[in-house]
């Protein structure tokens, strides 16, 4: 995975196509990766379910409470299920549901999230997160379970949210319920094209470049949270309004690929892809400025030099040298690994890189890279019991996030 140029080209084609950024992948000057401490955070990337893999997986998760199974999100359109256990083989593993017919998938396109309703167990209800065939729109569905098969019932689509997108890439995807609140948020891209183009990931009127945060167990089809910053103003139709969008949490985002919630703490740490030189994590805030397309990282952007820095910079951050396309992951709350316990981990889908940074961390901490593999990571995953996976995109695989032997 060294001649980044070569596999950004691929990633292009296959993925997180990053238009407009990275160019020789030459290293930027800025924040040192931080080796691990002698008998510390060092990790490894273990096989599990080994007789078993995925077409293009870009999420894996547990229904809440539940740690007899697990559910593989491919970006075609499936949802497979699959029991915990590491002796299942290939033809034990279940469609769990089906929509390839709705969904446009290639490059940053597919099925790209799920989330559990919190009281799934009672109400078999379960969210989706697509990009749809014909008209480019991001769709966010609730769906429920058929109580005669077990497996989500495909005719009880209902489309909570839709937003048209204005590029093919930086769609976002990610779905997920806080646990402390019970909303359920969403992540958006900028809507594409290299540097923001229409400067939507600034412009609040626009839903594009933000995190949301709806109420779905209210009105049809969502209520909106009355500590939401723009609670008041109108819902933003086809993710515009004509005044602040009150579904908004953050904004200033890139491409809020993949994040998670602090399963202790309810903080919200965000991966957020960069540009041309930087990838960030951030732990945000609700009403907080992410600072995209002013800045990239903790640097100016748009105007470089002297943009405005009224936003919030990024807990951590590393350059196109270390790898150029983040992956969000959790704050590690398992048991197995004692030293990792309370770091927020993630990697790069190019390098393979994963490192970890103190969920208690102030702005500007310099990330410990704990491992280097050779998986394309497109999502990380975290059992009911707290420890940590790794999907491969390319391979089809799982990993668990283990102590270095």
């Amino acid at each position: 995975m060294q001649h980044f140029g070569a596999v950004r080209s691929l990633i292009t084609l296959m993925f997180l196509a990053l238009l407009g950024s990275c160019g020789s992948g030459s290293s930027a000057p800025g924040v040192a990766i931080a080796p691990p401490p002698p008998g510390g955070l060092d990790t490894d990337v273990q096989r599990v379910f080994t007789q078993v893999s995925f077409a293009s997986p870009v999420g894996l998760m547990q229904a809440p409470g539940d740690n007899t199974r697990w559910f593989a999100v491919e970006q075609s359109g499936i949802i497979r299920v699959f029991d915990n256990d590491q002796n299942v083989v290939q033809g034990d593993v279940d469609v769990f549901v089906d929509i390839r017919g709705r969904v446009a998938s290639g490059g940053e396109r597919g099925l790209l999230g799920m989330a559990f309703h919190p009281n799934f167990a009672a109400n078999g209800q379960v969210f989706l997160s697509y990009t749809s065939v014909g008209a480019l729109t991001s769709i966010i569905s609730r769906f429920t379970v058929d109580a005669g098969t077990g497996n989500l019932d495909d005719m009880s689509e209902t489309v909570i949210l839709s937003v048209p997108q204005e590029n093919s890439n930086h769609n976002g995807g990610n779905i997920a319920f806080n646990p402390f609140d019970g909303f359920l948020y969403v992540g958006f891209g900028d809507g594409g094209g290299g540097g923001d183009p229409n400067e939507r990931a600034q412009d609040t009127t626009y839903i594009l470049g933000s995190m949301v945060r709806i109420d779905v167990n209210g009105a049809s089809p969502y209520d909106i949270p009355s500590t939401n910053l723009f609670f008041g103003n109108a819902k933003c139709v086809d993710g515009m309004g004509t005044t602040d969008c009150p579904e908004i949490y953050a904004w200033g985002l890139r491409n809020p690929w993949r994040w998670s919630f602090d399963s202790q703490t309810g903080d919200l740490w965000v991966g957020d892809v960069g540009q041309g030189q930087w990838e960030e994590v951030d732990r945000v805030e609700l009403g907080m400025n992410y600072g995209w397309d002013d800045r990239e990282g903790a640097h100016c952007f748009d105007p470089a030099p002297g943009c405005l820095t009224n936003n919030v910079d990024p807990i951590t951050e590393y350059d196109h040298g270390q790898g150029q396309s983040i992956t969000g992951g959790f704050v590690y709350r398992g048991t197995a690994n004692a030293n990792l316990q309370g770091f927020y981990v993630f990697g790069d889908y190019v390098s393979g890189r994963i490192w970890a940074v103190d969920s208690t961390s102030a702005q500007g901490t310099s990330p410990t890279e704990i491992d280097i593999t050779s998986l394309n990571i497109s999502s990380f995953a975290q059992g009911v019991d707290g420890e940590l996976y790794a999907v491969d995109h390319g391979g089809g695989g799982i990993y668990q996030i283990v102590d270095a032997p």
